[in-house]
């Protein structure tokens, strides 16, 4: 018996995501002058296109639901970029990696509120309303 739900695993999933994320655009700012540095992407669309083309099947209640078996335990697919854009051959885009990084940010403060909300609402359960 799930006694929670599949909400807290699937922001736990999420925050994951957003952690791996983030340690791949530090890894490319950390690595703006390394000659020849390929940027980093991490794609959750990539996970999923990946998941389906590979049968991806999962528990059905009903006979009419669609197969869908398997769960995924990636966080994200790692993508490196071909665009260069310095002499040097570096690949990493000092604009692009910090608006990634604010746009990630505020993905994992939100996920982290929900999170929070859910816990407040565990806890005035428990004390019962008080």
């Amino acid at each position: 018996m799930n006694l929670f739900g599949n909400t807290i695993s699937s922001l736990e999933s999420g925050l994951d995501f957003s952690a791996t994320k983030a340690k791949v655009i530090s890894q490319n700012i950390a690595n703006i002058d390394t000659p020849n540095y390929k940027a980093k992407n991490v794609s959750f669309k990539d996970v999923f296109a990946d998941a389906k083309e590979n049968n991806l099947h999962a528990y059905r209640t009903n006979p009419r639901h669609i197969d869908f078996n398997t769960q995924s335990t990636h966080s994200g697919v790692l993508n490196y970029s071909n665009l260069r854009y310095r002499n040097d051959g570096n690949g990493v885009d000092m604009d692009k990696e910090q608006a990634n990084l604010a746009s990630n940010q505020i993905y994992y403060n939100a996920l982290v509120d929900r999170l929070n909300g859910k816990f407040n609402t565990l806890q005035n359960v428990i004390k019962g309303g008080r």
